[in-house]
């Protein structure tokens, strides 16, 4: 049975997310204005990129650039299952494309793990600053593999505070590492490595536990977890319900429930 999921995220360097699954389908030769960021989950994928016979199959990565000729089919009769991420050119250097071209796939389990990452970040609305935080980590490991060694940067715990106090400045509304970076002067691959250095977590946790701590004061406020995921900076109310299960343990309603009860506390004897 053929499969198809398609949507646009709204996280800047993302043109399109693709999961698919195809047995008899085969792509004709075509080409995409994007990168071609690819796992397969199931089967094997065989292709033929700028006229040279490749595959993608189990743990490999692989990336295909912009404006080059490819196409795709099944390898075996069994099909095959694949994620795809297409990534603006502003996310990757054109002068990586030859590389790609000569070495389209890599194998690297912790990149791929941490693009299966994403792509769970990418299907929970809400989670925008953590897609952009991994995608920033993927994309600096892609350049490493292709040719473009990541340019060191100094000045760890200041960027690091600063990222902080654009955090906490807005925690409802949310910032992108794209504007944080503008604001820093400083790559969001680096501003995430900094932040997490300096403060033992990355910055979209960072930014989670700030709302999940607001919804809990405004719970115990008496407000309705409906109205508390919007004021706390939650896409809405099962976002909500979701992490701050993780946090606290207990659902917003129960917690809620509790907020006007007084507790007993045992007396010494």
């Amino acid at each position: 049975m053929e499969l198809v999921t398609a949507w646009r995220p709204r996280v800047p360097g993302i043109a399109e997310v693709f999961h698919a699954r195809f047995v008899d389908h085969a792509y004709p030769p075509h080409v995409h204005d994007a990168w071609t960021l690819l796992i397969v989950d199931q089967g094997a994928i065989r292709f033929d990129l700028d006229r040279h016979h490749r595959g993608a199959a189990g743990a490999s990565v692989t990336l295909l650039p912009p404006d080059v000729a490819h196409d795709g089919r099944a390898a075996t009769g069994d099909g095959f299952r694949k994620r795809v991420l297409y990534l603006d050119t502003t996310v990757l250097d054109a002068g990586l494309a030859g590389a790609a071209v000569d070495r389209p796939g890599v194998d690297d389990p912790l990149l791929r793990h941490r693009i299966h990452q994403l792509h769970l970040a990418l299907d929970a609305p809400g989670d925008e600053l953590e897609a952009e935080s991994r995608l920033a980590l993927i994309r600096d490991r892609l350049r490493g593999h292709f040719g473009a060694v990541p340019r060191r940067q100094g000045g760890h715990k200041g960027v690091a505070v600063g990222l902080r106090e654009l955090l906490d400045a807005r925690t409802r509304e949310g910032i992108t590492l794209t504007e944080a970076g503008a604001l820093l002067r400083c790559h969001p691959g680096h501003l995430v490595r900094s932040f997490t250095a300096t403060f033992g977590l990355p910055p979209h946790r960072y930014l989670v536990g700030r709302r999940v701590e607001q919804a809990r004061r405004l719970l115990l406020d008496g407000r309705r977890p409906a109205d508390v995921a919007a004021e706390a900076g939650f896409h809405d109310q099962s976002h909500l319900h979701r992490h701050f299960v993780r946090h606290v343990g207990v659902t917003p309603a129960r917690y809620a429930a509790q907020g006007g009860v007084p507790k007993t506390v045992p007396s010494a004897r």
